[in-house]
Parts: C-alpha cells; structure tokens; sequence
C-alpha cells in the first residue's frame, strides 16, 4: 500500500514540475523577446531574464535527473 501511493505523490509531483517548466520557459521567452525590441533595456530586465533562464535550466536539470519526457506531457 505504501508503494502505491508513493507512485501516486510521484505522479503528481512530476506533473507539477512539467507545469511550471512549460510557465517558466514562456515567462523566459517573453522577457527574452522584450530585450530585443527594446533600444536600451534597463539592468533590472537584464537580470530578470538572467534570473528567469537560470530558473529554466533549473527545471530542465530536475526534469532530467527524474528522467521526465515532455514530448507525452502535452
């Protein structure tokens, strides 16, 4: 019985990690495109898309390390 839920709580817990890879890329992805259409964009952007990309390949690292396919996830 303790196995089955461990499954369950993995489940749930890699589906919410899928959830705010897909949130985290696109927060990334509109900053990232914000800069390019910005003359001089001012250092606090820069950093926040530094920040927001660390925390992508973040995500992508943990993703990894728990052998997670977001091709199936959609």
């Amino acid at each position: 019985m303790l196995w089955r839920r461990k499954g369950w709580l993995k489940k749930q817990f890699d589906q919410r990690l899928i959830e705010e890879l897909e949130v985290t890329r696109e927060e990334w992805m509109k900053q990232k495109q914000l800069i390019e259409k910005s003359i001089e964009p001012s250092q606090e952007v820069l950093i926040d898309v530094k920040i927001a990309e660390a925390k992508y390949f973040f995500l992508i690292r943990e993703a990894k390390l728990r052998r997670l396919s977001l091709k199936g996830a959609r």
